[in-house]
This record gives C-alpha cells, sequence and structure tokens, in this order.
C-alpha cells in the first residue's frame, strides 16, 4: 500500500514558466493549489487568484485600537483618576494627548503588523510535508515550484501528475505527509 500523500510538486527553471503552469492550472480548475519561489511573482498572484490579503484590514485595526488605548488612557488619567487643576486650565485638554495617541497609533500597527503576518503565514512552521521532497531545498535559491495539494476536489494521483507532466517541468515529485 502506498503512504499517504499531501499533493504533488512540480519544478521549473524560471519565472515565466511558473506563471505560465501557474495559469493552466487555475483554467484546469484546481483550487488547492501553493506556488513557491524565492522572491515575489505578481504573475504567479494573479494566476492564482491570491489578491484578498487581510493584513491592512489587521494593521487598521491595530492602528485604531492603540489610538483609542492611547487618548482614553489620557483622558481617564487627567479628568477620573488624578486630576489636577493648574492655572484654571480644563482637566480634558485633549491638544496635549495628541502626541502620545500619534505614538500608541504607531506602536499598535506596528504589532499588529508582525503578528498579525506570522499568522496570516502560519509562522513559525518548523514542518511542512513539501520539507520531504529533496529538491524544495532550492526553492529558496534558483528553483521555482507549484503544488497542488491533494485535498483539492479534481485531485486524482495519476491525472493530476499527468497534467503536471504536460507542463513541462524540470520534475514532478510526490510529496508524502
Amino acid at each position: 500500500m502506498r503512504p499517504p500523500v499531501y499533493g504533488l510538486l512540480a519544478e521549473f527553471e524560471n519565472p515565466t514558466a511558473l506563471a505560465a503552469a501557474a495559469r493552466r492550472v487555475r483554467e484546469r480548475g484546481y483550487r488547492r493549489v501553493e506556488a513557491y519561489s524565492p522572491f515575489a511573482i505578481e504573475e504567479v498572484n494573479e494566476a492564482l487568484g491570491l489578491h484578498h490579503n487581510k493584513l491592512p484590514f489587521i494593521v487598521l485595526c491595530g492602528g485604531i485600537l492603540g489610538g483609542l488605548t492611547g487618548y482614553f488612557m489620557q483622558y481617564y488619567i487627567a479628568v477620573w483618576d488624578f486630576p489636577i487643576n493648574v492655572g484654571g486650565r480644563p482637566l480634558h485638554s485633549w491638544p496635549s494627548f495628541i502626541v502620545i495617541t500619534f505614538e500608541l497609533t504607531i506602536l499598535f500597527a506596528a504589532v499588529a503588523t508582525v503578528l498579525g503576518l506570522f499568522g496570516l503565514c502560519g509562522l513559525p512552521m518548523p514542518y511542512h510535508p513539501v520539507f520531504n521532497v529533496p529538491r524544495f531545498a532550492f526553492a529558496s535559491r534558483d528553483r521555482f515550484f507549484i503544488c497542488i495539494e491533494a485535498s483539492d476536489p479534481l485531485f486524482d494521483r495519476h491525472e493530476t501528475a499527468e497534467f503536471l507532466h504536460s507542463l513541462a517541468p524540470r520534475e514532478v515529485s510526490e510529496v508524502a505527509h
């Protein structure tokens, strides 16, 4: 009996071949697809339909939370917790709150960026099934890979392998769990 398969991995020589393969894979109807390259390739993102990025929304929420935290923290301290009337000035003097509010907006947005990026990328990821393929070590140097996962509804071990071979890759490998 053959071991369970995570998917099929095809290796390409250059980014143009990877982008063309990604378009053909998407046209064929596969949706559970990952592309790996040493640098970002916009054409591959477009071909695979990866346009929805949640990170800007996460950063916006972090910034808004930071701004509100900074402002209301100062308001609470100046008006409710420790009010000091200096020279008849109002307790709620909002112009003096701007600097700290701005700083906490930037701080919370930056922290949200880092945590959101790690969360969306699934980091830290000490193990992934594609690491079992020896040729995948070149993904961070000079090779380009596309993986069709076995969880895709159209995945069939033999038909998908034949389809990937028709894309003229350097090599097609099975990815074991």
